[in-house]
């Protein structure tokens, strides 16, 4: 293997059974999903008569593991591909092994048998739903699963002594191609005012990386009778549960109220920030996350891109966002705030993770920026030694008195 690769490994309990995988992050192109390859290494004196088999599964898991105990499965298997590696199977084996299968079955042995999995193009991706603070057990959403385990067949019970179970995530980056910034307006006519309110609300920018601030620019021309009194500015994550029917929850992730006054017969404009976190909102029950690893800690989830015309019946979460602003209207005093009015628009817009390569470009370009400003002052130091020592050499020779009262002389 290449040097500084990484391979992960995962064996059963018995250690008889061993999962290689060169990564654990699948990422979906939307027209297309990277495929799922790795090396199963068996112990065939442990086997006799029995066959090993390695299944992929995305599974939906909607419900609490200690109901199972009663008869309740909160588990749907959304996708499952299983393939028999031992004996080999000649339709079921790869036709052709990447670089890192070849190079681990060399290093494992005769033992060791490849598998490659294709994930099909219209199954969700991993995402998890928070448990709340006295949740216990597994969290609910969708998960990927590698799972290695030998058998006399597939409707044999399988023991958890002789499998093997490693998780893997399908994700997506943000795409390359951006639309346009997204931009909403609308116009309120109100009761005892001849001339109406206008709101504009518009972003930079149509995709937004996780972390990064949300700037909202807005726009009023207030040509009523009556003054805006406060702006709200608040996201929203949208989850669409589709399963046996389509549950829709929405779940405020970021709000900022402003105190701006905009009287009658005014016009206003300013940008605000606002930035969407998991660390705020950890308590919130039921907020979709990216699926995450063991001993891994993770974001809020990402947007889910479809593909044009997918079947959203296979899809187990939707993950969406958006931004809305609001003013609140009234027509000034006490008796105004308490018929005070909203007027609001609401902005799409999407959130995800750069691609990798996006990522190590803008962090060597950094790497290249201050090892040029090193570089840049160590040449000035060097200019000012050089200087300095052509300078001793002009002077004129002085003795060891002269020199200690001319602080001036260099040294």
């Amino acid at each position: 293997m290449a040097e500084g690769a990484k391979v992960f490994k995962k064996t059963s309990p018995n250690s008889k059974l061993s999962i290689y995988l060169g990564k654990r992050d699948f990422v979906d192109h939307v027209s297309s999903v990277e495929s799922v390859d790795g090396i199963c290494l068996i112990d065939p004196e442990y086997l006799k008569d029995r066959k090993v088999y390695v299944t992929l599964t995305c599974a939906f898991r909607y419900g609490r593991d200690d109901l199972d105990v009663i008869g309740l499965t909160f588990r749907k298997d959304i996708y499952v591909l299983t393939t028999q590696i031992f004996p080999p199977v000649p339709d079921q084996a790869p036709k052709t092994l990447t670089p890192l299968q070849d190079k681990l079955m060399k290093k494992l042995g005769e033992n060791a048998y490849p598998f490659t999995f294709e994930i099909a193009t219209n199954l969700p991706c991993s995402v998890t739903l928070q448990p709340g603070p006295d949740d216990v057990g597994k969290a609910c959403g969708v998960d990927f699963e590698v799972k290695g385990f030998c058998a006399e067949n597939l409707e044999e019970k399988i023991h958890k002594r002789n499998s093997v179970r490693l998780i893997i995530r399908k994700i997506q980056y943000a795409p390359v191609e951006m639309g346009p910034a997204p931009k909403a307006e609308t116009t309120r006519q109100f009761m005892m005012s001849d001339k109406p309110l206008h709101l504009e609300a518009s972003l930079d920018k149509e995709v937004y990386y996780h972390g990064d601030p949300i700037n909202v620019t807005v726009n009023i021309n207030n040509t009523t009778n009556k003054i805006v009194k406060k702006i709200k500015i608040s996201v929203e994550q949208i989850t669409d549960v589709v399963l046996y029917s389509l549950d829709k929850y929405m779940k405020t992730v970021c709000t900022e109220e402003i105190n701006e006054n905009v009287p009658a017969n005014s016009t206003f404009s300013k940008t605000y920030s606002v930035t969407p976190t998991l660390s705020a909102n950890r308590e919130k029950r039921g907020l979709a996350l990216d699926g995450k690893l063991k001993h891994e800690d993770t974001n809020l989830a990402s947007t889910t891109v479809l593909r044009p015309g997918m079947d959203k019946e296979v899809l187990g979460i939707l993950v969406s966002y958006k931004v809305k602003v609001n003013l609140v209207v009234s027509r000034g005093g006490i008796l105004g705030d308490l018929t005070s009015s909203d007027v609001g628009v609401e902005l799409p817009v999407i959130l995800m993770h750069p691609k990798p390569a996006d990522v190590r470009r803008t962090s060597s370009l950094r790497n290249l920026l201050a090892k040029n400003s090193r570089g840049r002052k160590m040449r000035k130091m060097r200019r000012r030694r050089l200087t300095k020592r052509k300078a001793n050499l002009l002077l004129p020779a002085c003795t060891d008195s002269q020199r200690s009262h001319a602080p001036w002389f260099g040294t």
